[in-house]
């Protein structure tokens, strides 16, 4: 991991990214708690995943650029958001980071990243 780049950069730009965000929703797809909250054409979400995680990670700010203000908590309302999802949301994205090839300690610091946005979704308790 490079400090001196940003996590976007040290994930491997727009390329690393694109595969990042394919492999993750080949997992999210399968499991079994997560798969139902998305469509099944999954192409426009990983479209919106790809550009926010852009501009989240900080790289182009995609997202913004097409959609506005990315508030995604607002976003994500309709979809039954638990704790227990938050943690299996997290580990498809552990797993993937994996798979890509990204090591430590820039894995655990985009997991880092990404823990506090997975917990702000929640938006209903345990099931």
């Amino acid at each position: 991991m490079n400090p001196n780049q940003s996590l976007y950069d040290n994930l491997g730009g727009a390329e690393g990214l694109h595969r990042l965000v394919e492999v993750f929703y080949s997992k999210v797809q399968l499991h079994p708690q997560l798969s139902p909250l998305f469509p099944e054409d999954i192409t426009p979400v990983l479209e919106k995943q790809y550009q926010f995680l852009s501009q989240f990670f900080g790289g182009p700010a995609l997202f913004s650029q097409e959609h506005g203000h990315p508030m995604m908590r607002a976003r994500h309302m309709h979809i039954p958001i638990t704790p227990e999802r938050a943690e299996e949301w997290l580990d498809c994205m552990k797993q993937a980071l994996e798979e890509t090839g990204v090591a430590e300690p820039l894995r655990s610091v985009v997991l880092s990243r990404l823990s506090g946005p997975a917990h702000h979704f929640v938006n209903m308790p345990q099931e």
